[in-house]
């Protein structure tokens, strides 16, 4: 569990709750239990992505993947028990001060985000579509899931910590559906244009297994069509704050450009 939720990372997930919840003057420690569940929940679903029924990948963040290093079964189990953290430490921490109600918000946003309408049902679709054909508004709706669905609920967690108004929470879901996607379609023309050692995964491999990707629906000039696209997307969701957002605005460009 140590060995896939510490490494080296992003961490953009729990970035995206931060940056929300500085936008709307949140306490900081108010919002370190969703940022925490947001991590470790994404830790978990890179353990069971990369298993050999799943992606089957021998790297991740530059080392050897959880059931290369541990074996299957443990790899499995470390999954499971990431996962039961996440809720668990959403649940009891004592630094979320905020009302059951609120709390309880947080805590479905989090389990619709992981189960059969976010991640999970999105990697059903994602082993479906492997070695046929999708459109892009297919592959638009299953990365909204796999990918999109922590995404935002990262985003939304951050807001409800701050009390958000049912407005803002519409705008901020608009921001994070647009990031989402932008960050997928990003990370597709890495797969395609980047080098093994700088992505700390295996280069090339979406294209080796014959998955649909927005390179190969669009071609590369096409997916970078819309990535601007969507970036764009995203920060006219913004145009509504102040300076407060900014945050979310430069984390939107990193997105969209970044090199791993």
């Amino acid at each position: 569990m140590r060995y896939a939720a510490l490494g080296s990372g992003k961490r953009l997930r729990p970035l995206l709750t931060y940056a929300t919840g500085v936008l709307l003057q949140a306490p900081l420690a108010r919002l370190d239990a969703p940022a925490a569940a947001a991590e470790l929940i994404h830790a978990y679903s890179l353990i069971h992505d990369d298993l050999p029924a799943m992606d089957d990948d021998d790297l991740r963040r530059g080392r050897p993947t959880c059931h290369v290093a541990f074996g299957e079964a443990t790899a499995i189990l470390a999954g499971d028990a990431l996962q039961a953290l996440a809720f668990d430490h959403l649940a009891h921490d004592a630094a979320l001060d905020v009302d059951a109600d609120t709390r309880l918000a947080m805590l479905c946003t989090l389990a619709t985000a992981c189960g059969a309408e976010g991640m999970a049902g999105g990697q059903a679709l994602d082993l479906d579509a492997t070695g046929g054909d999708l459109d892009v508004p297919a592959l638009e709706h299953l990365h909204a899931l796999k990918t999109g669905a922590l995404i935002r609920a990262c985003v939304r967690m951050g807001a409800l910590a701050a009390a958000a108004d049912a407005a803002t929470l519409h705008a901020l879901d608009d921001y994070a559906a647009a990031f989402g996607l932008a960050f997928q379609i990003r990370d597709d023309l890495l797969d395609v244009e980047g080098a093994t050692a700088t992505l700390g995964k295996t280069a090339g491999k979406d294209s080796r297994q014959g998955k649909p990707t927005f390179p190969t629906l669009l071609g590369v000039d096409g997916a970078r069509r819309r990535l601007h696209e969507v970036t764009t997307l995203a920060l006219q969701a913004l145009a509504p704050f102040d300076a407060r957002a900014d945050l979310l605005r430069e984390l939107a460009q990193h997105a969209a450009a970044r090199a791993r």
